[in-house]
């Protein structure tokens, strides 16, 4: 069974991602869970015709998490994936990672990955940096294979590094290990460059670029993925190539963070080889 976790800055298109890599590997045969880790509970909503499913942690509070059975706590969305949303307090009102220690207590507890015969497990993870009950996934051995969501501008580069220094730490300790960034395209100045260049200097590789393209936000629109709202379109197949690359991934290391110093020299070389082209 392959446990995937996506990371990277907030709003750079992590839950887009993740649902439409979801629905493509699904389409591809294999059984899909795919986990939202976010307070907002809205990962999986491209899934079910835009519709917010009930968090575990909500339920947890309204009926108790050892009463808790499986039906409640996965929902079966667009192509089989199977849906699950972990959940969090009203913002300002408690700790965030809550539901996230939630969801994995309660996923343990039912045993549903072996129930579902669960094949491809993506956790989409909210933060900018791997901290608190967001580390979850990772330092309780629940995912080991790790993607960063990216794009060329100057701070998603930033929280890639830095998540980069917490998948360093986890690294050492145990099975952890970064399988590449997945640049979601924002047009940025020197973008491909400044992704590569990032990626190379902290011993990783860049696994995919997504092109940006009105289709994604038309069919988030419906309330659906590429995948199931055009699924004939290029980006469609975009998300499919990219599936296909990070089920045939071999490459996995455990990342070499830079310092500020270093982030900030290498932008500044990025930008002067730009202006000089």
């Amino acid at each position: 069974m392959r446990h995937i976790a996506i990371y990277g800055k907030g709003g750079i298109g992590k839950s887009t991602t993740s649902s439409n890599l979801s629905a493509a590997i699904a389409e591809m045969g294999y059984a899909v869970m795919q986990i939202g880790c976010d307070p907002k509970a809205d990962s999986t909503k491209n899934l079910t015709g835009g519709r917010k499913i009930d968090s575990v942690l909500s339920l947890a509070e309204r009926y108790g998490i050892a009463k808790l059975e499986l039906d409640q706590v996965v929902t079966k969305g667009f192509g089989g994936v199977y849906c699950v949303e972990a959940g969090g307090p009203e913002p300002g009102i408690g700790c965030a990672g809550r539901g996230v220690i939630s969801v994995m207590d309660c996923l343990k507890q039912l045993d549903v990955f072996e129930a579902l015969k669960i094949e491809v497990v993506i956790y989409d993870v909210l933060g900018d940096v791997v901290c608190g009950g967001f580390a979850v996934p990772l330092r309780n051995g629940f995912a080991d294979q790790v993607y960063e969501v990216t794009s060329g501008e100057m701070m998603a580069l930033y929280a890639a590094n830095n998540i980069a220094r917490a998948l360093h730490r986890f690294g050492q300790r145990g099975s952890v290990r970064l399988g590449g960034f997945i640049c979601n395209q924002r047009n940025a100045f020197m973008e491909r460059e400044a992704v590569e260049g990032l990626a190379s200097a902290i011993g990783t590789q860049v696994a995919a670029f997504i092109p940006r393209d009105n289709v994604v936000q038309e069919c988030e629109m419906q309330g659906k993925t590429v995948i199931e709202g055009a699924p004939q379109s290029a980006q469609a197949d975009v998300y499919r190539s990219v599936a296909r690359t990070i089920l045939e991934n071999e490459i996995y290391t455990i990342p070499t963070p830079l310092t500020d110093d270093e982030f900030e020299e290498l932008l500044v070389k990025v930008k002067a080889e730009g202006l000089a082209a």
